[in-house]
């Protein structure tokens, strides 16, 4: 397992995990009303998380070899999802950071399956500048799915 532990700036409540190869990316039109509900926009090759605030939030991502298991009980919402990645370098960035200088992990060219956890959205500061938010991904070798919310912040499934 590989794990990364990062402070991304989530300009646009978001940020993006992608092929290396930039135009295979999520864009505007991804964001659809349930991309928004799931806070996750979806393109074949790359995933925006939406996020709580628009600031720096804490981003942990771990590379598995297999589906872990997660405690559901310490989050908040979570979402499961897959994307491929060609290249073999997944990026991780701020959707207004210098693409050129993201983060590149290196995995083998596949498809991989994404599950997305999402902490404390509701202790954000009523301004939203500050909070406790925090996002934890799971990445690991896997068939192609379509999207699914496993926990939902809303009714807390």
């Amino acid at each position: 397992m590989e794990k990364y532990d990062l402070e991304l700036f989530a300009d646009y409540n978001q940020f993006y995990l992608q092929d290396d190869e930039i135009g295979k990316g999520v864009g505007g039109e991804h964001w659809t009303q349930q991309a928004a509900d799931m806070l996750l926009a979806i393109s074949p090759f790359g995933i925006a998380v939406g996020t709580a605030r628009n600031m720096t939030v804490p981003v942990t991502i771990e590379i598995h070899d297999k589906e872990p298991n997660i405690e559901r009980d310490q989050w908040d919402h979570i979402n499961k999802c897959s994307m491929r990645i060609e290249t073999g370098r997944i990026m991780v960035a701020g959707c207004t950071d210098d693409f050129a200088k993201a983060l590149r992990i290196e995995v083998h060219p596949g498809s991989y399956q994404v599950i997305i956890c999402y902490g404390d959205l509701n202790d954000i500061s009523s301004d939203g500048l500050t909070g406790n938010d925090h996002y934890h991904l799971y990445i690991f070798p896997g068939d192609e799915i379509e999207p699914q919310i496993i926990k939902n912040r809303i009714n807390r499934n």
